[in-house]
């Protein structure tokens, strides 16, 4: 098993090969719809930013906006567009306490086995009445009977999927990270219905499982269902 920095810079030249439309561009659609009404005019802090492909829409809403990640290639990108970015570990955030309004953290949350002291940094850095939105993967979902079921895949010429660390977790087990100081106010669910990626390489499928998805985001008993489980928590 590869460290978590190692697996990330490994691909971090192609990770958007597939991001800008279709399954993928659908995933950021609707984090990016959870992340930027919480974000407008609050000082913001993106925990695993990578490339900066959800950063670069939240930072014009934000009054300030800063993005962490573990993998440097991954941040050259970010850096490319203008995006302030920091190289940093989510279990040890370096920002003084009480710094941000809000964060937010998509598809990492999973890979982290330090998972209560990554949230208890979460806590740390945000300030009394601040927010966070927090992904993580859904046990109790499709996508998690897929990924059980298929192989592992590609993601370079030496590493597959399932060389980094992965947990999937319980809506149970979610609440247990959680520090006393994080009140969980709601959650959302994304890719609730898509049953594989490649559903959204075809045409009109794809447009219906789109507005499905949108559909079944933000409705109390299909977002529990999401293969990506967000909760939305506030610091007491």
């Amino acid at each position: 098993m590869k460290d978590n920095r190692a697996y990330y810079d490994d691909f971090a030249g192609w990770y958007e090969r597939e991001r800008h439309h279709g399954y993928h561009a659908l995933l950021d659609q609707l984090q990016i719809g959870i992340a930027r009404p919480l974000s407008a005019s609050r000082d913001v802090l993106e925990v695993g930013c990578g490339t900066g492909m959800i950063l670069k829409e939240i930072a014009p809403v934000a009054r300030h906006a800063v993005g962490i990640d573990i993998s440097r290639g991954m941040l050259g990108q970010a850096h490319d567009r203008g995006l302030e970015v920091v190289e940093g570990s989510a279990t040890a955030l370096p920002f003084a306490d009480g710094s941000f309004d809000f964060v937010y953290s998509f598809k990492v949350l999973a890979h982290v086995e330090g998972i209560h002291q990554a949230l208890e940094e979460v806590s740390r850095v945000l300030r009394p009445g601040g927010q966070a939105a927090l992904e993580f993967y859904n046990r109790h979902s499709l996508r998690y009977l897929i990924k059980r079921l298929k192989k592992p895949h590609k993601v370079s010429d030496e590493t597959t999927d399932d060389q980094v660390f992965t947990r999937y977790d319980r809506l149970a087990d979610v609440r247990g990270y959680l520090p006393p100081s994080l009140a969980l106010e709601d959650v959302r669910g994304v890719r609730v219905l898509t049953p594989f990626a490649q559903a959204h390489r075809v045409p009109l499928v794809s447009t219906a499982l789109a507005w499905a998805e949108h559909q079944a985001r933000d409705k109390r008993l299909t977002a529990r269902l999401g293969g990506f489980l967000v909760v939305i928590c506030r610091k007491l």
